[in-house]
């Protein structure tokens, strides 16, 4: 269901030009709060299930589709996500509009990837993007949360000082929701996550370490997360995770890059949300990727990354429906949802007609 908004018009008139200026800004009324465990919006506690995108598609590449954008919207519907991170970048403001309709929640990220130049001029720089975000975003109701970057070198000393003034900066300009970065470094070595109010971290168990070695996934997820709250007292967020897929390569037993081993990746950290749900910090998984996406050339990429439960053409590989099962699962228990009535496909009386591909 599209949610339906009313609109506030503010019409521009000068003395000097005669044609009116028109921009119209959809409203909506909302209360955010969080605290060291969990985040709320109308003192309802909030899970995330999302994934990061990624404005990309074949033909347009990152131009604006606003076709290809309401398909992405009615498939995150279909999926059961609730959420996604605009990585890394703003994304265009008819894409949030859209979002806004649809009722999805957004982890609003400025243009700043793998910062490893912690200098006065990049901090300007910096500070500029975050002002330019929050000015354009901050009245949307479905923005939860600011990330002032990914993945960026936190193991630096130096990315202290610089990340302690972006964050303290953007508070300054927003006080209402709060901040994050992404973060990839080890929790041993990180020197952000103090300035953070929520911990996003992302970590590629059984993809770039230990390819191929599933039964490590679970621990791994669990460990670090516990970790990352007991260094930092914070909320965490598995914001990425995953592993890429050719669609209709298909092996058994599970082998990297074939559908069932994304599937096989995907099921085991489900089976560390879990664990970690039962506990007062996790608050939320999100998948990368929505949807495979043009790289630069490389021989790691076949004709792209491959990580995304949804082809570039937008077409559902096995993890789709896979995830489907457990978003819409996730939904019906913790927020009363009902299960679609195709949730699953029937194989045989009772219990039997729940499958798991």
């Amino acid at each position: 269901m599209i949610l339906k908004s009313k609109f506030l018009q503010f019409i521009l008139q000068t003395p000097e030009i005669e044609k009116e200026d028109i921009y119209r800004l959809p409203i909506g009324v909302r209360k955010l709060r969080w605290d060291n465990q969990k985040m709320y919006i109308n003192d309802k506690e909030i899970y995330i299930r999302g994934f990061g995108k990624h404005e990309d598609s074949d033909i347009r590449g990152k131009g604006l589709d606003l076709a290809l954008a309401i398909k992405d919207h009615n498939l995150l519907q279909w999926i059961g996500a609730n959420c996604y991170r605009t990585s890394h970048y703003p994304y265009a403001e008819e894409i949030m509009d859209i979002a806004e309709q649809y009722g999805i929640m957004i982890i609003d990220e400025g243009p700043s990837v793998n910062t490893e130049n912690f200098t006065q001029s990049e901090l300007q720089k910096h500070k500029i993007a975050m002002a330019e975000l929050i000015r354009r975003d901050k009245n949307r109701a479905n923005v939860i949360m600011w990330s002032v970057a990914n993945e960026p070198r936190t193991a630096d000393p130096e990315s202290g000082p610089y990340f302690g003034s972006v964050v303290a900066f953007t508070k300054t300009l927003e006080k209402r929701r709060p901040v994050t970065a992404v973060l990839n470094r080890w929790y041993t070595v990180d020197q952000v996550g103090q300035f953070m109010d929520i911990i996003c971290f992302n970590r590629y168990n059984s993809w770039y370490t230990e390819p191929g070695k599933l039964e490590t996934i679970q621990l791994a997820v669990v460990t670090e997360a516990e970790n990352w709250h007991r260094k930092y007292n914070k909320p965490v967020i598995m914001a990425e995770y995953g592993a890429e897929a050719m669609e209709g390569l298909h092996i058994y037993p599970d082998y990297i890059w074939s559908e069932e081993y994304q599937v096989s990746v995907l099921s085991e950290h489900f089976k560390a949300f879990d664990t970690l749900r039962q506990k007062d910090f996790f608050i939320g998984e999100m998948i990368w990727n929505f949807a495979d996406f043009k790289t630069d050339q490389s021989i790691t990429r076949v004709g792209g990354n491959k990580k995304g439960v949804f082809t570039r053409q937008r077409q559902p590989k096995a993890s789709a429906f896979h995830v489907r099962r457990r978003y819409h699962q996730l939904s019906n228990a913790m927020d009363g949802m009902p299960l679609p009535k195709n949730l699953y496909k029937y194989t045989g009386p009772t219990s039997l007609g729940r499958d798991d591909l």
